[in-house]
């Protein structure tokens, strides 16, 4: 520490004599830590363990919570939380009866029950109907206390009043209002809302809270109590557990018992090797960015350190002074990003809240998890300082006490270290790509930057050597960046890097929507629609199509009636078709015709037509209306398979006995047009004429309405879906591939980091750079540059290192982007004649944003650098 004091103190005295370039140096080092510490707080605030969420499980005032199954088996608790945690072993033996309020109190002595039951339930709302949480028990008991917080109104006093939460009363049926209630056995229930209450579990989800019996949960099948009074220890979860329960207990989770561990423990191998692989290309990033400063910062002291050297000082007391520039900005860093971290997740929690279903946690900061952040951030800046450290500690003092400068060749053995290493990082990547594993593709990642690094040097010197035929800016920058390497290699590394990770992680995501699109196979035309049964419990009424219609078209739209076979959710009835002769003609398997409609847009596999084949079909390729018409008019059917087929076919209709037994009740033989499907998909499996459903007793009733070319937005789509499942039906409209929001939401992303990094790392440079050829600038001011020239030598810089940089990274993004889309675009075919074979790899570039990284942002940052740079400069004496 003898040794270090004088060089932090130092340290500190230079930091604070060029404020804004350890401005620079602070803010690169600040935002990992800043972000890191600011994601780590939000993600453990919005998670909830068992632990914090005993009061939302519990209440207030609960010891435990009981539940058990009907039939009852007994049971092994494998942990404090036998629902979320390590689960529970079943046993094989069946109990006489599940666990009664007296088995309890058997094993916990006497003790407050409060009966408490949980599930969904489809309520009412002023468009339609929405499906709701809902749960039965007496909220006025203070055992429930913390589980509901009445905002408004009062609890409820009979099963015929209920509380919902405020979402809920948004959307209908406010406080006062009578809300009807759809119950598991179909049956409705009119109740009047008493009180606004908001759940302690679910924000932003319709909730529903009544007295037992008010909501017709269905509770046959388990049952759950609340359990007041004292602890209930790890003993007592186990002889309750034998009669057939489960137990939450507060006092169990909040001092778990020592458990053996049961079965192989968890391997974390490859999710550790991703995380550090992952610290390790941010680490990289880091250092390419504050490099620059640290290497600006010890060009600007090398007169110092020459002195130091020339008075007794050694290279390693050389190389501790610029070090200790590292340990002071990054203990400055670490602090203000783990402070501000802290404080910017405390504004961003309301922010976030609002957009999550559920209720956030407490608000958590972990210290030790912000204790290796900020080592992080320390760790960091030492590393930044580490080659501006030996190049400085190798200066010759002479030279420099004489006010030359200069920087000795590029190392002839980098570029070779370099190249070896991205051919190690294509071979990763190559395995990676033919199944060697994502792990080995992440480390081709990090390789390939690594060799690309000691590429740099190289190419920036070649580069100034070419530069004899550009124009005075763009030569003055080019050879000032290749005179200056320890300045410029660690800017164009960083923005390299940068553009590797955003073109690897682009083209990964571009291919696996790809494949999506790729695979996509739509079941009706484009823009068509159909209208099909809702049914959102067991034995539901009949859909009325007439009310179905008439909100249909009230809507805007025309709607075609479709027949079919009618939907029964309690009945057994399937039909078969297959080929006529052969095995498969008197019941085998063989010749059985497998349409491929999996996805199909109506409930019903089965349509009726006695002419024309409806307009649903418009969008199936290979469809013949003609001979399809015909078909139907000799009382025929019309098929589609996964081939073509015969000119008759066998149909069967069966059903399942009470031994669950395959029972043929009727069968026919007809005509029939086979269409060869392919490998795409159909909205039904096949049309019947009248008379061949009636040849093998089909029941024929409405099944759906058919809408041609709707037209409908999302928020029309919308509103008519849910105005449609208060009438029992449901709405599809067919669109296409449609990118779902994650995936656009990630590029835009991926795009908006790789910008703010580029700006930042090449601003850096750029600045850093006209600060350190201040006097080069004003004497070609002196010998009669015009202002604009510093304004072009600005913008050139700027160009060069963004440029340059982008190319580079562009290449070596390519590696491990293409290798990784294949493992993650190689699927197995399960349809039509790729049948057992795998489909892929499918490789999308996303042109337009490489385009926009390589060429697009260096141009913006070349225009910008251009017109916020100075134009005149004092003169500056320089030693010859």
């Amino acid at each position: 520490m003898t040794g270090w004091r004088l060089a932090l103190r130092i340290a500190r005295r230079e930091v604070l004599r060029a404020r804004a370039r350890s401005l620079l140096a602070l803010v690169m080092i600040t935002l990992p830590v800043l972000g890191v510490v600011t994601a780590d707080v939000l993600y453990r605030t919005q998670d909830v363990n068992t632990a914090e969420g005993l009061d939302r499980s519990l209440g207030v005032h609960g010891a435990a919570l009981v539940r058990t199954q009907k039939p009852a088996f007994p049971i092994e608790q494998q942990g404090p939380d036998p629902e979320h945690g390590a689960g529970y072993l079943v046993g094989d033996k069946q109990l006489p009866h599940p666990t009664t309020p007296a088995d309890i109190e058997a094993v916990l002595g006497h003790r407050e029950l409060l009966p408490l039951a949980d599930g969904q339930t489809v309520v009412d709302t002023a468009r339609g109907k929405t499906p709701a949480q809902a749960s039965e028990l007496d909220l006025a008991n203070p055992l429930a206390a913390g589980l509901f917080r009445l905002e408004s109104g009062r609890w409820p006093r009979t099963t015929g009043e209920v509380v919902v939460n405020e979402y809920l009363a948004g959307r209908g049926p406010a406080l006062g209002d009578a809300l009807v209630v759809t119950h598991s056995d179909g049956s409705t229930a009119r109740l009047r809302v008493v009180g606004i209450a908001e759940s302690a579990t679910y924000r932003s989800t319709p909730v529903v809270a009544g007295l037992p019996g008010s909501l017709g949960l269905d509770a046959a099948g388990e049952q759950t109590w609340l359990v007041g009074g004292g602890p209930v220890d790890w003993s007592q979860v186990q002889a309750l557990n034998a009669r057939g329960a489960t137990v939450l207990s507060r006092a169990v989770v909040e001092h778990p018992p020592a458990l053996p561990r049961i079965g192989p423990a968890p391997d974390h191998s490859q999710t550790l090797t991703i995380a550090g692989l992952v610290v390790a290309m941010v680490l990289i990033e880091v250092v390419l960015l504050a490099g620059p400063s640290f290497a600006v910062g010890a060009r600007r002291q090398q007169r110092a350190l020459a002195l130091l050297a020339a008075a007794g000082g050694t290279p390693r007391q050389t190389r501790r002074v610029v070090l200790a520039n590292g340990v002071v900005l990054g203990a400055v860093a670490a602090v203000v990003g783990v402070v501000g971290g802290i404080g910017l997740a405390r504004l961003l929690q309301p922010l976030l809240q609002r957009r999550s279903d559920v209720w956030f946690g407490p608000f958590q900061v972990a210290p030790l998890d912000l204790l290796g952040v900020a080592a992080f951030g320390v760790v960091s800046a030492l590393l930044a300082a580490v080659v501006p450290a030996w190049v400085a500690s190798r200066q010759d003092v002479v030279a420099v006490l004489a006010g030359r400068r200069g920087e000795a060749r590029p190392s002839r053995r980098s570029p070779l270290i370099g190249l070896v290493l991205l051919g190690v990082g294509v071979a990763l990547a190559l395995a990676g790509a033919h199944g060697h594993g994502s792990q080995s593709i992440a480390l081709a990642a990090v390789v390939c930057v690594l060799g690309m690094v000691l590429l740099v040097p190289i190419v920036v010197a070649t580069l100034a050597r070419l530069g004899r035929h550009l124009p005075l800016p763009l030569r003055f920058a080019v050879r000032d960046a290749a005179r200056h390497r320890t300045r410029t290699v660690p800017a164009v590394a960083a923005v390299a890097a940068t553009v590797a990770s955003v073109v690897a992680l682009g083209i990964s995501t571009s291919s696996d929507q790809r494949e999506s699109r790729e695979l996509y196979q739509p079941v009706l035309a484009m823009g068509d629609a159909t209208v099909s049964p809702y049914t959102a419990y067991q034995g539901a009424p009949p859909t009325d199509w007439a009310s179905v219609t008439a909100r249909v078209t009230r809507a805007g739209v025309r709607a075609v009636p479709l027949q079919g076979q009618a939907v029964d959710p309690d009945a057994s009835d399937y039909v078969s078709v297959r080929a006529q002769g052969g095995p498969g003609g008197s019941g085998g398997s063989g010749n059985e015709l497998a349409p491929y409609s999996y996805g199909g847009a109506l409930d019903s596999d089965i349509l009726v037509s006695a002419g024309e084949m409806p307009g649903i079909f418009d969008g199936v390729p290979g469809l013949d209306r003609t001979a399809a018409r015909a078909v139907l008019a000799e009382g025929g059917a019309v098929v589609f398979a996964q081939s073509s087929g015969p000119d008759r076919v066998v149909l069967k209709r069966r059903h399942t006995d009470d031994q669950g037994h395959d029972v043929t009740a009727q069968r026919a033989s007809v005509p029939a047009l086979v269409v060869d499907t392919g490998s795409g998909t159909v909205p039904v499996r096949a049309v019947l004429s009248p008379a061949a459903a009636h040849a093998v007793g089909l029941r024929v009733g409405q099944v759906g309405l058919y809408l041609p070319h709707p037209r409908l937005s999302a928020d029309q789509q919308r509103d008519l879906d849910e105005s449609l499942q208060g009438a029992g039906a449901l709405l599809y409209v067919e669109r296409g591939y449609q990118p779902d929001t994650a995936t656009r939401l990630i590029r835009i992303i991926l795009f908006a980091l790789g910008a703010v990094l580029m700006l930042g790392g090449t601003l850096t440079a750029t600045f850093l750079a006209l600060a350190d050829a201040r006097p080069d600038l004003a004497t070609l001011a002196a010998v009669g540059a015009a202002p604009r020239t510093r304004r072009g030598i600005a913008a050139a810089y700027a160009l060069a290192v963004g440029l340059v940089g982008a190319v580079l990274g562009a290449a070596v993004g390519f590696v491990p982007g293409i290798a990784i889309s294949y493992p993650i675009t190689r699927t197995p075919c399960n349809v039509g004649v790729c049948r057992g074979q795998w489909v892929g790899p499918f490789i999308d570039v996303p042109w337009l944003m490489i385009l926009g990284l390589v060429v697009g942002l260096p141009l913006v940052v070349a225009a910008v650098v251009g017109l916020v740079a100075r134009s005149r400069l004092p003169v500056t004496a320089r030693l010859m």
